[in-house]
């Protein structure tokens, strides 16, 4: 009858593999998709001339690759800091989009 040898490193490393799997983070299911890379304006460009809503501002932020969007009305003070995962999106005074812009 043979026995099985088994090689003396395969315990520490087996351990070790399922250490670092336990260990990796696990997004939540129902977390909102992330961007796949940085802000790409005219992927949006569709929403221009169109209201402002909540649907369409985060439809524009999830198609332009954005994690954060900011709409801007006319006159309305703004940081000057550059965000390149950030879709500025431009409304006039009725709250129709007239612009886009990574930043």
């Amino acid at each position: 009858m043979s026995r099985a040898v088994i090689h003396p490193a395969v315990l520490p490393v087996s351990v070790l593999l399922l250490s670092m799997v336990a260990c990796t983070a696990m997004p939540p299911v129902d977390a909102p998709p992330m961007a796949n890379g940085p802000c790409v304006a005219d992927a949006a460009s569709w929403s221009i001339g169109r209201a402002a809503t909540p649907e369409v501002v985060e439809r524009a932020r999830a198609e332009s690759h954005s994690t954060d969007v900011r709409v801007i009305e006319p006159g309305q003070p703004v940081t000057m800091d550059f965000n390149p995962d950030r879709l500025n999106i431009n409304v006039n005074e009725r709250g129709a989009i007239t612009g886009l812009k990574c930043g």
